[in-house]
């Protein structure tokens, strides 16, 4: 049986953060007090707006199948979403829902990465995102990036990593794991470039709206045919309802929605019905009190890091992670994270999720979590730091 295993199955690496939080959630369940930092989790739950609307669909009978595509008054909202928001306009029939944010990067990769081909990716980045490639016999085109770069690819990068074989770029916007941000000015000079190599722009915006102190500017604002990924798991705090979405042109979305017929059927029906009330002006405002909340997280953890001797040269501008180079620490960020799991009950990624862009230096935290929790973590790190 094993020996009947693909190579492509065996070269899919584990989500190394899974991992941590199964283990994590066994000392729970052991009575271990467990500062959770690990996952991309908002510990929030979900708007009551929008879980009311979810009972008046249940209580409506909205259990059976929808399009592939998503219920049109779902893409007609979230349309009217990137007018109210961005001031962009795009018909509905060029959104296409989908189950989770994964499922729009496979239907995105599954119509652009031939196999053989590559999609040139930042490192350090999310590490699902090459593993798709692999899975359609494609290959990520990891390119280093570092502080001096804001953890972004440029045009300049583009132009000089291109090669025959690559197919076109995915930019993530804010970042996992870095919390950075590209500015409007570059998403227009990197579209430019990637357009006359002749090869297609991806864009993951799953962190839009939980950017701090200004308003990230989505692609598609000086990029039109740029194919854009979504997500109602981090800010609207929808991750257990796995529903996304995705923008494109829309003789794109009429090719993505066939492959998703065939491997999703469609989105989840309720998950559907309650995302209307993603948008509503109540349901926004609590998300914005959020925001605030994780804004103020965000410095807490950054001061109490740095001060611990972490280096972090430069503040996250977006989504809800620190990206810290613990050096001073270890030369192993994987063992000194499980070591920091096990004795210290503080659960934390290794960089070593991210890409090859020195992981063994790196460790990401997330703040997800209360400002207590996060107090307790700095002491807990500081207690550790104290008996190396």
């Amino acid at each position: 049986m094993i020996s009947d295993w693909t190579a492509r199955a065996r070269e899919i690496d584990s989500f190394k953060v899974m991992d941590l939080l199964k283990r994590a959630a066994e000392l729970d369940a052991e009575g271990r007090d467990v500062v959770h930092m690990e996952a991309g989790e908002p510990d929030f739950p979900t708007a009551e707006p929008i879980m009311q609307a979810a009972r008046r669909a249940m209580d409506a009978g909205h259990t059976r199948y929808t399009p592939a595509g998503g219920i049109m008054p779902l893409r007609e909202a979230i349309a009217d979403f990137y007018q109210r928001r961005y001031g962009v306009n795009i018909s509905p029939r060029q959104v296409l829902v989908t189950a989770g944010a994964s499922g729009a990067l496979l239907l995105a990769f599954s119509l652009l990465a031939a196999p053989g081909s590559r999609f040139m990716l930042a490192d350090p980045g999310y590490p699902c995102n090459r593993q798709f490639l692999r899975l359609l016999e494609a290959r990520g085109q990891l390119v280093p990036v570092g502080p001096e770069l804001n953890y972004q690819l440029n045009a300049d990068l583009v132009e000089q990593h291109w090669a025959d074989d690559t197919a076109g770029v995915l930019l993530a916007s804010p970042s996992n794991p870095t919390g950075s941000v590209v500015p409007t000015d570059h998403l227009r000079a990197i579209a430019d470039q990637v357009r006359q190599c002749g090869g297609s722009l991806i864009v993951d915006e799953i962190y839009h709206g939980l950017t701090y102190g200004f308003d990230a500017d989505t692609v598609l604002g000086v990029a039109p045919d740029a194919l854009v990924l979504n997500s109602f798991s981090k800010y609207f705090g929808m991750t257990g309802w796995r529903l996304g979405w995705l923008v494109a042109p829309e003789e794109a979305v009429a090719e993505m929605e066939k492959i998703a017929q065939n491997l999703f059927i469609s989105p989840a029906t309720l998950s559907q019905y309650a995302a209307l009330a993603a948008f509503e002006p109540a349901t926004i405002e609590i998300l914005e009190q959020r925001r605030q909340a994780f804004a103020l997280r965000r410095d807490r953890l950054v001061a109490g890091l740095r001060e611990l001797g972490f280096g972090i040269p430069r503040m996250p501008e977006g989504a809800f992670y620190v990206y810290a180079d613990a050096s001073h620490l270890t030369d192993d960020s994987f063992a000194f994270c499980w070591s920091l799991l096990e004795e210290d009950y503080v659960a934390v990624t290794p960089g070593a999720d991210f890409g090859h862009n020195r992981p063994e230096r790196h460790i990401r935290f997330s703040y997800t979590t209360g400002l207590d929790r996060i107090e307790l973590a700095l002491e807990r790190l500081q207690q550790r730091i104290s008996r190396a």
